[in-house]
């Protein structure tokens, strides 16, 4: 089964090809820290071939929920550090996934600033979630060219931040409509300098933060989700194919862990983008056992992600293994802090 087969990503050995796919729970404190239950979370999970992190802060200017961990602080970074010791201490392998909300973010939870994004365009016809509830998407700031290259150095802290962490690498969080994303859609990026207009110039600020994060954290330790065809959050771009075959042509010239796609139901996004790629492919988006192994088989990608199923089975690999039946997901309690739908999940 090749699902459960080990495989090699530069200095690290995968024992199978089941990701856990990154998933905000909002069970960091008001400070943004994560503590011992988010170790346990994740150190029960260890079985999975390479764990990605829920989505973390990367700055105060990326924030949006006060609930999302950060990486900022030393006692943050304290924090994820029980989490990749306890990770490590069952053999498992975590990468952080970095994140930056840009337009995405309230200033409901940013101290009354509005937040950033690449230009002063709101997101129509959705409601942002804060503390305080919904509310309409605001306006955002755009981005001044040295804000721009101050969010590069942020990301780039953040990867030395993660590396202090004990992470074995990172993936930028560059899909579903957050800060990287926006630089690369026209819905969202309609800048007239070096970070906007052509295809060329609107993928520059997620090649250059692939750059940085490359330069801090090493050779095939850097990955990248994208969603190139979901429009969620106000992504739209005509000329989507093209925008993403220039990126990724971009990044080929980069010695990358992997790029983890988006395929959304009912859109060829592994056989439209996967092949414009030589680097490891992941594959996310709804599949189960049978499904993820078909594409396997198939040679669409290289390993598959999985998110909710890893929610409530934390042995998820075993069970792949014996075929045995999957816990259901409490979904009530996704998102409601405490233990509770988090570390109370039955093994086999």
């Amino acid at each position: 089964m090749k699902l459960l087969t080990p495989l090699q990503i530069g200095e690290l050995s995968l024992p199978n090809a089941i990701v856990m796919a990154p998933m905000t729970r909002f069970r960091a404190n008001a400070q943004g820290e994560v503590g011992a239950s988010t170790a346990l979370y994740y150190a029960q999970r260890a079985s999975a071939g390479l764990i990605v992190s829920e989505a973390i802060n990367i700055s105060a200017e990326g924030t949006n929920n006060p609930f999302v961990a950060s990486i900022r602080t030393e006692a943050q970074i304290a924090g994820w550090q029980l989490v990749t010791q306890a990770v490590h201490d069952k053999g498992g392998l975590i990468f952080a996934q970095l994140l930056h909300t840009g337009r995405l973010g309230h200033s409901t939870d940013r101290q009354g600033i509005l937040p950033f994004a690449p230009s002063a365009i709101a997101i129509e016809g959705q409601m942002s979630l804060t503390s305080q509830g919904s509310k309409p998407y605001e306006v955002p700031q755009a981005l001044t060219l040295a804000q721009i290259q101050k969010t590069i150095a942020d990301y780039r802290q953040a990867g030395e931040q993660a590396r202090q962490a004990g992470f074995d690498g990172v993936e930028l969080h560059g899909a579903f409509g957050y800060l990287p994303n926006q630089f690369l859609m026209e819905s969202s990026n309609q800048r007239t300098d070096d970070y906007g207009g052509s295809i060329e110039n609107r993928t520059r600020f997620v090649f250059e933060v692939m750059q940085n994060l490359v330069e801090v954290c090493g050779k095939h330790r850097v990955g990248i989700k994208l969603s190139p065809l979901t429009n969620i959050n106000g992504m739209q771009d005509r000329h989507a194919v093209a925008l993403y075959a220039c990126l990724l042509e971009q990044l080929n010239g980069l010695p990358l862990a992997y790029l983890h796609f988006m395929n959304e139901a009912g859109q060829d996004v592994l056989g439209t983008f996967a092949a414009l790629s030589q680097h490891l492919i992941i594959a996310n988006g709804g599949y189960t056992r049978e499904t993820g192994e078909q594409t396997l088989q198939a040679g669409k990608a290289h390993m598959i992600s999985y998110g909710t199923a890893f929610v409530a089975n934390p042995d998820l690999p075993t069970r792949f293994a014996l075929n045995a039946p999957l816990n259901p997901t409490d979904t009530a309690t996704l998102y409601t802090g405490g233990e509770k739908g988090y570390t109370d999940y039955p093994c086999l």
